[in-house]
C-alpha cells in the first residue's frame, strides 16, 4: 500500500470520526458526554455547551472532508495539523478540571497525536510529489536576447 493510500485512509478516518462525534454531541449529548472525561457535566441550560462541541466537531469534519474530496491534499495536511489542536485542548481541559487522566491521554491525547501524524504524513507526501514534479518539469526555454 502506497503512502498516499495510507494517508487517505487516515484522513478519511479523521473525517468520519469528527462527523460521528459532531452528530453524537448534537443529537444525543446525554449519551456522548460521559465518555468525554470530565468529572461533572453542566446542568440546566449548561447542556447547550455539549451542542457547541458537536458543532465544532461537525465543522472540522466538513472542512477536512471537503479538502479530501476535492483533492487539496497539501491544504488537508495543514488543516489536519490545525484540527489536532482541538483534541489537545480537550485533553488539557480534562486534566485542568481534575477529570479522568485515562480519558485525557487515552482519548483526547491519542486522537490529537493521530490527527497530527496524519497531517504530517500528508504534508510529507505532497512535498515529495512537488519535488518530483519539479524535477521532471522541462526547463524554461532560453529567451533570445
Amino acid at each position: 500500500m502506497s503512502l498516499k493510500n495510507v494517508n487517505t485512509v487516515l484522513a478519511t478516518a479523521s473525517v468520519l470520526f469528527s462527523l460521528y462525534l459532531g452528530m453524537s454531541f448534537i443529537l444525543t449529548p446525554e449519551t456522548s458526554a460521559p465518555g468525554f472525561g470530565l468529572p461533572t457535566w453542566p446542568s440546566g441550560d449548561g447542556g447547550g455547551f455539549l451542542n457547541v462541541k458537536g458543532n465544532r466537531e461537525l465543522a472540522m469534519g466538513l472542512a477536512m472532508g471537503v479538502l479530501l474530496v476535492t483533492g487539496q491534499r497539501r491544504a488537508l495536511g495543514w488543516v489536519l495539523l490545525m484540527v489536532a489542536v482541538a483534541p489537545f485542548g480537550d485533553m488539557i481541559t480534562v486534566l485542568a478540571h481534575h477529570g479522568s487522566v485515562a480519558a485525557a491521554f487515552g482519548i483526547h491525547g491519542l486522537t490529537s497525536a493521530l490527527i497530527a501524524v496524519s497531517g504530517l504524513l500528508i504534508l510529507r507526501e505532497t512535498s515529495k510529489a512537488r519535488k518530483a514534479q519539479e524535477a521532471t518539469a522541462p526547463a524554461p526555454a532560453a529567451q533570445p536576447a
